[in-house]
């Protein structure tokens, strides 16, 4: 609740300084017939668009979850993100549009030293404005408020080019608000792609901050009982909830009483350290010497296959004459299935005795 009241209190607050700043703008732009103090006050106008489109994304995101949608709505916040981004884009097209006919057809501006103050303070208001909500964005981890926050700040730099242009001309009668208004254009265009591509990664599923998930491997590894951490993967479900699986590996002699309450400390550690829900798999480990050279053959057969990345979760069963272990294979091996049965095949080969059952693992974190 706190984080979206900080949302929607940011995104209220844009609304009214970006409606003032039109209504400025759009008076002084058309006294002084300037297509650039125009079409700044029409990028305003998008910029309040944009804030009205972050407070709806918000409310529906913080909906409860509900049978049809257990995980709650929280990545409703990235189909805002990208409203907004395409809001940015089209104001970018717009404005470039403009100033190319502003420069094919240019026309007699006439700027006064007041209309240059206003400019001035708009891009101050703007620039200043632009930090603290991409600040607040980031604090409170809300893609959309650092979009606007983006936009607001590119908004001050398109008001600056603005200013520059009205003093050329108001100095020495040179009209150059068009070349100014398509290198803006440009930039406010690659601003709204980046922004669209970064949220696109987000909702695909991209892969995680390494230096996120090697604190979380840190925390689970710090338990005396875990001998490895392996398999972790984060699945995002809105920027305030994400659910992590993971597998650790412990001695195969400990209790389910043992297993259960060491499970328990690590998801309540995780979550109150990291926000994350956690369900863990088990891995047994024996320490059987009599497997220890079929270990050592493994992973010497495997530093040969440079796409081989890691082995774990090795278990002998001594009953059945069974041994399993996971193959993590890089994304860019062609065919994993193949690699993998040519692993088994020699491992076979020279310990006939045994069946082999290995699990291919995706590449998913560092």
């Amino acid at each position: 609740m706190e984080r979206e009241k900080k949302i929607i209190k940011t995104s209220i607050l844009g609304i009214l300084v970006n409606l003032i700043l039109v209504g400025f703008k759009a008076i002084i732009g058309f006294i002084v017939n300037s297509i650039a103090i125009v079409l700044d006050a029409v990028n305003n106008l998008t910029d309040a668009i944009s804030s009205v489109v972050t407070i709806v994304g918000t409310k529906f995101a913080n909906k409860e979850p509900d049978k049809e949608h257990p995980y709650g709505h929280g990545r409703i916040e990235y189909f805002a993100s990208v409203i907004v981004s395409f809001i940015v884009l089209f104001a970018g097209i717009i404005a470039l549009k403009e100033s190319i006919l502003k420069i094919v057809n240019p026309s007699e501006t006439d700027y006064s030293i007041v209309s240059l103050i206003i400019v001035a303070v708009a891009v101050v208001v703007k620039f200043v404005f632009g930090r603290y909500v991409k600040k607040v964005g980031r604090k409170v981890n809300s893609q959309s408020l650092v979009a606007s926050g983006e936009d607001a700040f590119m908004d001050s730099i398109l008001s600056l080019s603005t200013l520059i242009a009205g003093i050329i001309n108001y100095v020495w009668h040179l009209t150059i608000e068009g070349y100014i208004g398509v290198a803006i254009s440009i930039i406010i265009i690659r601003s709204a792609i980046k922004i669209l591509k970064e949220t696109l990664n987000i909702m695909i599923g991209q892969r995680e901050d390494k230096e996120f998930t090697d604190k979380i491997k840190e925390k689970v590894g710090s338990y005396p009982e875990v001998q490895g951490t392996y398999d972790l993967a984060l699945h995002n479900y809105g920027p305030s909830k994400t659910i992590a699986d993971l597998h650790i590996q412990v001695r195969d002699d400990m209790t389910a009483q043992e297993i259960h309450t060491l499970t328990r400390e690590i998801t309540v550690d995780l979550f109150n350290e990291f926000g994350i829900f956690t369900t863990i798999g088990i891995y047994a480990a024996n320490d059987d010497s009599e497997y220890s050279e079929i270990k050592q053959e493994l992973a010497k057969i495997v530093q040969e296959y440079k796409y081989v990345k890691q082995i774990h979760g090795f278990y002998a069963d001594k009953k059945n004459n069974k041994i399993y272990f996971d193959l993590i294979i890089d994304f860019e091996c062609e065919d994993a299935e193949e690699l993998k049965n040519r692993i088994i095949r020699r491992l076979e080969s020279k310990y006939s005795k045994y069946k082999f059952y290995v699990l291919l693992d995706a590449d998913i974190s560092d």
